[in-house]
C-alpha cells in the first residue's frame, strides 16, 4: 500500500537527532531482547525509528525524554518479530546443509551397478580376469600378474583396454575410469 503525501510524517532532522541521541541505547537494549543476534537488533531499531517517522504526534507529546516511549515501541516490535519467527517452521543454517551428506537414491545406484556388471561382462575374458584382480580384488600390477601367470605388461595393457571398452559401454555415465 503505497503512502499517501497528505500523511504527516516526523521531520528528517528530528528524526536524525532522536538516532543520534537514543540510537545507541536503544541498539545496546535490543541486543539484549534479541539474544546477542546484532542483524536483528538493528532491523528492529530501524522498524522503531520508521514508527517514529509514521506518527510523529510521539515528538510533540511534551515527554521529557522519548527514550521510554522507543524503549516500548522496541520491545513490542521485538516481541512481535519473536512471535512471528517461533509460529513458523523452523529455518535451516545454510552451513549445516552444505556439510550434510549427499542423499543417496538407491534405485540409481541399482541400475548403475546393472549397468556396470552388463558392461563389464561384455568384456573378454582375459579383460574381466584383468579387472577382477586389479580393481575388484585391489591387487597390484604385479600381484595380478603372478596370480594370472602372465607378464606385469600384459596386465597393464589389458587393463587399459579393458577400460577403454568400458568407458565406450558406459558413455552416458561420464565415468573417468583411470587408464
Amino acid at each position: 500500500m503505497p503512502l499517501s503525501p497528505t500523511l504527516p510524517r516526523t521531520d528528517p532532522e528530528a528524526l536524525a537527532e532522536l538516532q543520534r541521541d537514543h540510537g545507541r541505547a536503544l541498539f545496546g537494549f535490543l541486543v539484549g531482547l534479541t539474544a546477542g543476534d546484532a542483524q536483528r537488533a538493528e532491523d528492529l531499531v530501524q522498524e522503531t525509528l520508521v514508527r517514529v517517522w509514521q506518527h510523529p504526534e510521539a515528538l510533540a507529546s511534551g515527554h521529557d525524554s522519548m527514550r521510554p516511549w522507543l524503549f516500548t515501541v522496541a520491545r513490542r516490535l521485538a516481541i512481535d518479530a519473536r512471535r512471528a519467527r517461533l509460529s513458523r517452521p523452523l529455518e535451516v543454517d545454510p552451513e549445516g546443509l552444505e556439510q550434510a551428506p549427499e542423499p543417496q537414491d538407491a534405485v540409481a545406484g541399482s541400475v548403475t551397478a546393472i549397468d556396470v556388471r552388463r558392461a563389464v561382462g561384455s568384456l573378454g575374458p582375459e579383460h574381466r580376469e584383468v579387472l577382477m584382480q586389479v580393481y575388484f580384488r585391489d591387487r597390484s600390477v604385479a600381484e595380478a600378474a603372478a596370480e594370472l601367470g602372465i607378464p606385469a605388461g600384459t596386465v597393464k595393457s589389458r587393463t587399459y583396454y579393458a577400460l577403454r571398452a568400458l568407458r565406450k559401454g558406459l558413455h552416458g555415465y561420464g565415468y573417468d575410469l583411470g587408464a
